[in-house]
């Protein structure tokens, strides 16, 4: 058990036994328990924006060029608050390094399984990915949940703490209401490795696939994604609370699974794509009734469904090429939302 999770178990309203003798129990220093943590400066969050947009750029870039280019920015710090905020923000420059790590014990690290794989037809594999959130004042982190051959996203959660809870409970939606990929790919963040997402992966019949360490183009899809996301619509809006970096990610994520058009896919638009996979997969879409409640529209109209559950399994999938099916047209009969916040927003979709 990690500290931070042994730190949690210390009760403090009404405690049974006294809480110096909950951390001596425990094995957590007092201090760590009744001093509250500072938050982040506003210098800290301005270079923390800087540093998140310039990895987007720049992914190889450590701590020592990290420190050199924020100088020519205005912003002389040394490296080792670099190195601090980089952690902070989960960070790492990309480059090939000796095995000087080991997971922990704990964890299982399972294999990378998609390379050389022809993924072709949806709910063949799943993905997901976590990234940082600058606000105006302080930080979220955001994780997806994404079929891999239509783009889609599927489920989304926000959250102020970089624990495995938020990326258990937006998988949990994903499965809920999509069925059930073949595979499933991460990165190996200690969130995707934990026994508790693991487990529900385990639990509904999912083969699990990791990233190697320090790849990111292992799972290029989400950090396109990213890229897509910050670019368009978070930097372009200095998010006040967290009901509006809520409704105004959200309204993006609708945007980009409705309307815009994606290049790799023929220029359609990631629910059209994953719409025909399941009709061309001889699947039935039929809605279920319950309207999503991350789209506007439907918080407006009531008229946006969801997909039916829809388990897939691999006997009964069948190839789908993404060519051919950009090539299709098909009458949509309900309309993909990704799974997110229950937050309504005035601002209008891009």
């Amino acid at each position: 058990m990690s500290r931070a999770e042994r730190r949690a178990l210390v009760a403090r309203e009404n405690p049974g036994l006294p809480i110096a003798q909950q951390c001596r129990l425990l094995a957590v220093s007092r201090a760590a328990v009744y001093r509250k943590p500072a938050e982040a400066s506003a210098e800290d969050l301005a270079i923390m924006a800087l540093i998140d947009r310039q990895y987007l750029v720049r992914p190889y870039y450590g701590s020592r060029r990290m420190a050199a280019w924020l100088a020519t920015q205005d912003h002389l710090v040394n490296r080792k608050r670099v190195q601090r905020l980089m952690r902070l923000l989960g960070l790492v420059a990309i480059y090939q390094r000796p095995n000087t790590s080991k997971p922990a014990v704990a964890h299982k690290i399972y294999p990378y399984l998609l390379g050389g794989m022809a993924i072709d037809r949806v709910n063949q594999v799943w993905c997901a990915d976590v990234t940082y959130i600058p606000m105006a004042k302080g930080f979220l982190y955001l994780v997806v949940i994404m079929d891999w051959a239509s783009r889609a996203v599927l489920a989304w959660r926000l959250s102020n703490t970089l624990g495995a809870d938020f990326c258990v409970e937006a998988l949990e939606a994903a499965l809920s209401r999509f069925g059930r990929p073949e595979i499933f790919n991460t990165d190996q963040g200690s969130q995707f490795t934990s026994d508790d997402f693991t487990g529900t992966l385990q639990r509904h019949g999912i083969t699990i696939s990791m990233d190697g360490k320090g790849r990111c183009m292992d799972n290029i899809f989400v950090e396109r994604l990213w890229r897509s996301l910050k670019y368009e619509e978070v930097y372009l809006h200095a998010y006040a609370t967290v009901a509006e970096a809520k409704a105004g990610i959200g309204a993006w994520l609708d945007f980009y699974n409705e309307e815009r058009p994606h290049q790799s896919l023929g220029y359609c638009t990631p629910r059209r794509i994953y719409q025909e996979g399941l009709w061309l997969c001889g699947r039935s879409a039929l809605p279920t009734g319950g309207a999503s409640p991350t789209s506007r529209a439907s918080s407006e109209s009531g008229e946006m469904l969801a997909f039916a559950h829809i388990p897939t399994g691999t006997t009964a999938n069948t190839g789908l090429a993404i060519d051919e099916v950009t090539r299709r047209t098909v009458a949509p009969a309900v309309a993909l939302t990704a799974i997110g916040a229950d937050t309504e927003t005035g601002r209008a979709t891009p």
